[in-house]
């Protein structure tokens, strides 16, 4: 569940991103590019909280 919740803002947090930025720079929106840049980005954060969160270690 949590991945999805990931992948979910990764997309909104993204859209918007992509959304600012075409229009500070006078350009266009690319819905499918800036869905595939956000997604790529929040499996890469998902991949990245894996290997760095530390191990549950028993008692």
């Amino acid at each position: 569940m949590k991945y999805l919740v990931t992948l979910f803002w990764a997309f909104v947090i993204g859209q918007a991103v992509c959304y600012l930025g075409g229009a500070l720079q006078s350009g266009t929106y690319n819905f499918e590019l800036s869905t595939i840049i956000s997604l790529v980005v929040g499996v890469i954060a998902i991949i990245t909280a894996r290997f760095v969160s530390p191990k549950k270690t028993e008692a």
